[in-house]
């Protein structure tokens, strides 16, 4: 029923998020429900969605299910921030032309320890600079970017492409169609339009709040819908759970 591509909390919009959990809802009141959460927490890589299901369909107390929830909420939602972040630094990097070697530094900022060394991070990213040029090269893989990547990898590709924007960013225009993330790809193109760096800083800060914001309120909402699927509540109210989250 679910897929890596289908679920991804930070992209999906309420109305998808709510229609998961409702066609759960439905399919655990029907003769299939015994096996449906087994089946999901073994298909879905959605780290929250996955965390729901693996906590609230148990014995465990409601408080604790509560809690646990939070902390994964929280946990999650500031490894999203510091990922858009480091998307963010490297796109004023490239609207600013600034040196890939204090971009890094602004990145490495945003750990307590470093991903990676200076050295190891550029020579990474120079040999993906050397794999992307290859023929035959898998662009959509090796060029793509988004929030679930492993820290060190992101950094990688970040950096790749703040090296590959110099000495003209317009270089780039050929590789938006691969860089995935939506928030990624908004502001690489307005670098490449040339919009002012401060402007770009500032404008992908603000999408930075509003999606954090959106997404701990679908966090709340997943919490709340599934908690209402165990305790047994009507379809109709699971869906007024629902509507109270989403926008008017």
């Amino acid at each position: 029923m679910s897929t890596e591509q289908e679920l991804d909390i930070l992209e999906m919009p309420f109305e998808g998020l709510a229609a998961y959990w409702l066609s759960i809802k439905k399919i655990m009141d029907g003769r299939k429900g015994k096996t449906i959460i087994k089946d999901e927490i073994a298909g879905t890589q959605e780290t929250y969605i996955k965390h729901l299901l693996e906590t609230v369909f148990t014995k465990m107390d409601h408080t604790l299910v509560r809690k646990l929830a939070e902390v994964k909420r929280d946990t999650l939602l500031d490894d999203y921030r510091r990922k858009i972040d480091l998307m963010r630094l490297a796109l004023f990097a490239i609207a600013s032309r600034e040196n890939p070697r204090v971009t890094l530094v602004r990145m490495d900022s945003k750990f307590s320890h470093a991903p990676m060394s200076e050295k190891r991070a550029f020579d990474m990213a120079q040999g993906l600079m050397d794999a992307v040029r290859e023929k035959g090269a898998d662009k959509p893989t090796l060029l793509a970017v988004d929030h679930k990547m492993p820290y060190d990898r992101l950094v990688v590709k970040l950096l790749f492409y703040v090296m590959y924007s110099r000495p003209d960013k317009h270089s780039l225009t050929g590789l938006l169609r691969y860089t995935r993330s939506r928030y990624f790809t908004e502001g690489l193109s307005l670098a490449i339009d040339n919009f002012e760096a401060d402007f770009v800083a500032y404008h992908l800060e603000g999408i930075r709040d509003q999606t954090i914001s959106e997404t701990r309120r679908k966090m709340d909402m997943s919490l709340e819908m599934a908690v209402g699927i165990r305790d047994k509540l009507h379809y109709d109210d699971i869906f007024r759970i629902a509507k109270a989250y989403m926008p008017t």
